[in-house]
């Protein structure tokens, strides 16, 4: 029983030593800053329902996951299953249930349709956090992607992030929230998006970057209210650091805001008024360590933001390295 007991302990042992090491951060990342165009490929979601659809109990949000019992993952795999004017059954995922529905294809100039719009990705901009030079993944926006409809994150199979310049900025004011708005570059890939998670997506980098810029990181219990900066994209390719202060730190927080932030550079205020959309996965920088991104806005006041700390991103990205 001795010895039996022993083993037990031994291998409990090994077990918490595995898991430390795997939960071991990395010690330095790139800060990038850089405003990139992100393109998700994600769930067949209906977006729109027209008049004229035949579809009993359809609802927007709903996701499509198969007709007539064969998988689809797309709006043209929608479009190649409708070959007869024939009723067919449509499989959809609504709030963690599965629903059998009945469809009837409409006759349209353009041929058969079922008179729905679906949504199969969803583009927008947003901000490059970190770069890790050691493994070649990257993190990014520090919040996950959501159907703007229902606010679910999408559950994503795939995606890249592409070249952007930004053109022009709507600022933010109270009640209205600004928004970076920019040319992306669809040739130019510079990252696969492999994973859309509450805290960021996160993917792996194609095209280079300096790894000599790498910078310490610093966990939120460490970091302390006071000066810091932000590395943000807000004329056309061009990475700036502007001032911030951080006005509050919540460690614990598990919903991304473990800083409470304000914006203090009379340049970027200029610019943008504040924080704006886009802007999501700026870097933020203390005494020369990442400690984490930008994440939302308050919309009373776009001078004020959060920030998600670098630990709770690494943690979801599941990047740290064994």
């Amino acid at each position: 029983m001795k010895r039996a007991v022993e083993r037990i302990g031994i291998a409990f042992a090994v077990i918490v030593i595995f898991c430390v090491r795997a939960l071991a951060m990395p010690e330095t990342l790139v800060p990038v800053g850089r405003t990139v165009g992100i393109h998700l490929r994600g769930e067949l979601t209906v977006a729109a329902i027209g008049d004229d659809a035949e579809i009993q109990g359809l609802k927007i949000g709903d996701r499509i996951t198969a007709v007539n019992g064969s998988p689809v993952y797309s709006a043209e795999e929608v479009r190649m299953s409708l070959n007869s004017p024939k009723a067919i059954n449509i499989t959809v995922e609504r709030e963690g249930k599965t629903l059998e529905l009945s469809a009837r294809p409409v006759q349209r100039e353009e041929g058969l349709r079922l008179g729905i719009r679906v949504r199969d990705g969803i583009s927008g901009l947003g901000t490059v956090t970190f770069y890790d030079p050691q493994t070649g993944r990257f993190g990014a926006l520090g919040h996950g992607v959501s159907e703007p409809k229902t606010g679910r994150r999408i559950e994503t199979v795939g995606g890249s992030i592409s070249s952007c310049r930004v053109t022009d900025v709507a600022q933010g004011r109270s009640g209205a929230p600004g928004e970076l708005h920019g040319a992306v570059s669809d040739r130019t890939e510079i990252g696969e998006i492999e994973k859309n998670t509450a805290a960021g997506i996160f993917g792996v980098m194609t095209s280079p970057v300096d790894a000599a810029k790498a910078l310490p990181i610093e966990r939120a219990e460490q970091v302390k209210p006071g000066p810091a900066q932000i590395l943000s994209n807000v004329t056309d390719e061009e990475v700036r650091a502007f001032s911030v202060m951080l006005l509050k730190i919540d460690p614990d927080d598990g919903g991304g805001r473990n800083y409470l932030l304000q914006v203090c550079d009379d340049e970027l205020l200029s610019v943008s008024g504040g924080i704006v959309q886009g802007m999501s996965g700026s870097p933020i920088i203390q005494d020369g360590h990442i400690i984490g991104a930008v994440t939302h806005v308050l919309v009373d006041d776009p001078t004020i933001g959060y920030g998600i700390s670098i630990e709770n991103m690494l943690a979801a990205a599941a990047c740290c390295r064994t």
